[in-house]
């Protein structure tokens, strides 16, 4: 059976340590994976993340080959390539001023009445991505440590998400990483992501693979599960590492 045209792959915690740099071995290996196929990263965070986490540690590569690899920052709403050394932008779907203020307060109004509003974060609460507005409980700078012990059961995430979701039923918001709730136009999810992929790209879903530590139910990359898009599950960047290793060699 035919490998992947092309492998798709969540950030924060299967690329890499949430807001940290891809390690070494990763971007070693998707080099390796855009010599042979298409790769893309989809992730909540903007692009400034995928420029530190992801595009300044890539190992030194023909133009030909970085130029595979496509990035999705904000889930799909902003769509960048890689051309000639440049990040070069193919679209991006920017929220209304009156959409991103009313994101804004309903999101900080009801985490404050739910208790949710952290007194001292590690940096901003709230951010506008300009196509997604996110709320970070403990800070966007929190260590992984303190992400991790906030809501292991994602039940604040889902009490907040509601929340918000009856204050702003024009919009989307939905659950985003460890601790994070993400507003957007409505339909825009990992899913909306991988369908643009598929338009700009001629390749179908069922050619394409994709790769997340979230394809639970409640996880952000449940939504590419649930179109049809072959997935593998992975707990953390080590787990990517070793499935990588024995998917490159089969490919190309």
């Amino acid at each position: 059976m035919p490998g992947p045209q092309l492998v798709a792959f969540d950030l924060d915690d299967t690329l890499a340590p949430s807001k940290c740099a891809i390690p070494e071995p990763i971007g070693d290996l998707l080099v390796r994976l855009a010599e042979r196929v298409e790769v893309a990263i989809i992730s909540g965070g903007q692009l400034e993340q995928f420029r530190k986490q992801v595009v300044e540690q890539l190992p030194a590569a023909p133009d030909e080959v970085l130029e595979r690899i496509h990035l999705l920052p904000t889930c799909g709403t902003q769509y960048y390539r890689l051309r000639g050394g440049e990040i070069v932008t193919v679209y991006a779907h920017a929220l209304t001023q009156d959409e991103r203020d009313r994101a804004l307060a309903a999101v900080e109004s009801e985490a404050k009445r739910l208790g949710l509003w952290e007194a001292e974060p590690w940096g901003d609460i709230l951010e506008d991505r300009g196509s997604q507005i996110t709320f970070s409980a403990l800070g966007q700078q929190a260590p992984i440590d303190a992400k991790m012990a906030w809501d292991p059961d994602s039940s604040k995430k889902s009490t907040l998400r509601d929340a918000v979701a009856a204050q702003l039923p024009d919009l989307e918001v939905r659950s985003g990483g460890s601790t994070s709730v993400d507003i957007t136009h409505r339909g825009i999810d990992k899913a909306y992501g991988m369908k643009q992929l598929a338009d700009a790209t001629g390749i179908s879903l069922d050619d394409m693979l994709f790769v997340g530590d979230r394809l639970d139910p409640d996880g952000n990359d449940y939504p590419v599960l649930a179109l049809g898009v072959d997935c593998h599950a992975v707990e953390g960047w080590e787990d990517t590492v070793a499935y990588l290793e024995r998917l490159v060699p089969t490919l190309g």
